[in-house]
């Protein structure tokens, strides 16, 4: 067991930004298409070749071929953080759908998502790639009650697996809970602040850096591992939960100001992944623990999580 847990925790350290998101525009006239990239420049650090590898990693379709590049610029704005691709393309014939293949998840970091958002002869359309959706087809059109559910729930859920940065906030829970009614308290408190977070922080003039979020929360999860290890016996150990959830709940807010989706169904597609999941390290924790007791699997998985916080917050404070 220590060996999976230092492995998992000391690679999302390494690689894993909390908040990896990129965004991109598509407009589209008869066979012309323009087409506008602005990835984090902390990311690109990731990508060998700069522009050329990135604009590999995506592909357009339509009007009865692939698009071919016809130009391309792009340029490092140190003020606003970002690198800038404006790329112009051309389609074989009018395009009516256009089929798109991103995979940027490839070249800078796994949890990576970029969004796409088009137009095309003033209809508009927009879609979300990563890791679990690399291709799309935007059809232009306006979509039902329905779909726009399902798209904002998948989409809540998907950011919830989003990456063992994630997925370890979740099983850091698991560990400092001692009894079912405290891992009931803290995964509650867990949830209420990234709700409360993603939606106070849009309505104050705070925009917080994913720097400072990240650092942040990797001082919060080494606290918690701290208590764990030091303080076996200490109370208050959801506040320490909601802080973590609030954190959290950053990167939602940034996520829903991205992509304009409504806060209602994204949260609840992640809340509902993130209990199953919470359910899940419980029982696999409870099971090993009865099986591998003389290993002291928790005081081992808090000695990593310790690890994975002081790590990761130095690697912040210096990218």
């Amino acid at each position: 067991m220590k060996p999976l847990i230092l492995g998992l925790t000391l690679g999302a350290a390494a690689f894993a930004h909390v908040m990896s998101m990129s965004t991109g525009d598509i407009s589209i006239e008869d066979r012309h298409a323009h087409y506008e990239i602005r990835m984090p420049l902390y990311e690109m650090s990731h990508v060998p070749g700069s522009e050329q590898s990135l604009l590999d990693h995506i592909r357009f379709s339509g009007g009865g071929g692939d698009a071919k590049l016809l130009s391309k610029k792009c340029e490092v704005d140190q003020g606003l953080g970002i690198y800038f691709c404006a790329v112009e393309y051309e389609f074989p014939g009018p395009v009516d759908k256009l089929d798109v293949e991103c995979t940027f998840h490839a070249v800078t970091v796994p949890n990576h998502v970029h969004l796409l958002r088009a137009v095309n002869g003033g209809r508009r359309d927009q879609a979300i790639f990563d890791f679990s959706f690399p291709r799309a087809s935007l059809r232009f059109r306006p979509p039902t009650p329905a779909e726009v559910a399902a798209t904002e729930f998948g989409a809540g859920a998907m950011r919830a697996l989003g990456g063992l940065v994630q997925i370890l906030f979740l099983a850091s829970l698991v560990l400092a809970a001692r009894s079912r009614g405290e891992l009931a308290a803290v995964a509650t408190m867990f949830l209420a602040g990234q709700i409360a977070s993603a939606l106070v922080v849009p309505h104050t003039s705070w925009q917080p850096p994913p720097r400072f979020v990240e650092a942040a929360a990797a001082l919060a999860l080494a606290y918690l591992a701290v208590e764990i290890l030091m303080l076996p016996a200490a109370g208050g150990r959801w506040l320490i939960a909601g802080l973590l959830g609030c954190f959290h709940g950053l990167y939602f807010h940034l996520f829903l100001q991205s992509t304009g989706y409504g806060p209602g169904f994204v949260l609840l597609g992640a809340g509902v992944v993130e209990v199953v999941l919470i359910a899940a390290f419980a029982l696999l924790f409870s099971r090993i623990g009865r099986v591998a007791a003389a290993l002291r699997p928790v005081q081992v998985s808090a000695s990593a999580l310790l690890a994975i916080g002081m790590i990761w917050f130095l690697l912040r404070l210096k990218s």
